[in-house]
């Protein structure tokens, strides 16, 4: 996947931070492992340990994965994949994150929001989506925002939908 990749490892998610080739020649600075970490392990609402891993990449892989499995042949700021896996296997991965750097700090300028602030949103989001949250149904969506403004409230960052 990447010859880049840094682990870290708190109490409850161990967390594997990758970024694409083409991502880290492009020179842009996501945010660093420390800031993932911390919002990764906000965002668990699970008890017990838990892995994650989080792909930082450029548009046309962004592009090629919504395509290939969302149907949508464009670029998007975050792709979440939670493994199933049986309990009785004992590997606590919730799963995947990918996350595309140009769309997030486009949507971030275009927004007028905080580029920070809108990573941390893009992490708790998908870490949310790996945790079985989804917000298809408007009773889904609506539980899902509620939480999303909460957990990023208590970090010290507005309402990343705009309703403060």
């Amino acid at each position: 996947m990447t010859n880049m990749a840094m682990k870290t490892k708190t109490m409850s998610v161990e967390l594997d931070v990758q970024y694409s080739e083409s991502q880290a020649e492009a020179g842009e600075e996501p945010p660093t492992s420390d800031e993932f970490q911390l919002w990764v392990d906000h965002a668990l609402r699970q008890a017990g340990d838990a892995q994650v891993s989080i792909r930082i990449v450029d548009e046309a892989e962004s592009q090629s994965l919504n395509k290939r499995y969302r149907g949508k042949d464009y670029p998007t700021n975050v792709l979440s994949f939670p493994m199933d896996i049986p309990e009785a296997l004992g590997i606590a991965m919730l799963g995947d994150l990918v996350i595309c750097a140009p769309v997030v700090e486009r949507e971030a300028r275009d927004q007028h929001k905080d580029t920070k602030s809108h990573w941390a949103h893009m992490v708790i989001h998908g870490m949310l989506h790996l945790q079985g949250y989804d917000h298809v149904e408007d009773e889904q969506a609506e539980e899902m925002e509620r939480l999303e403004i909460q957990l990023m409230q208590q970090l010290g960052y507005t309402d990343p939908y705009g309703n403060d």
